[in-house]
């Protein structure tokens, strides 16, 4: 990748980057999600062996995660401010693992 193209998407160096990581964060936060809950393991062969890898009680937090998401969904609902405020939707639990997988 050049390294134009990089600085574009680093949020720190560029202020769209910037405003589309602000947005993203205030959608996850909704739902209570993370960024790494996005990955699909039907899709990727990939995500499901690092999702096979990691700890029970961390993939069980995932799907508990997908769950109150969906349910939230479907109810047309988001979690209460104070819920929102406390949820860390950059926090990654699988790309380490995903990095070992691919390699």
């Amino acid at each position: 990748m050049s390294s134009f193209l990089q600085s574009l998407l680093d949020p720190k160096k560029s202020w769209l980057a910037s405003l589309h990581m602000k947005a993203l964060t205030t959608r996850l936060r909704k739902y209570g999600l993370r960024y790494d809950d996005l990955y699909d393991p039907y899709y990727d062969l990939d995500i499901k062996e690092a999702l096979n890898r990691l700890p029970r009680e961390i993939v069980d937090a995932r799907n508990q995660r997908l769950k109150r998401a969906m349910d939230l969904s479907m109810k047309h609902e988001y979690l209460p401010e104070d819920l929102q405020k406390m949820q860390t939707p950059f926090r990654s639990y699988l790309q380490d693992m995903l990095a070992l997988v691919s390699s």
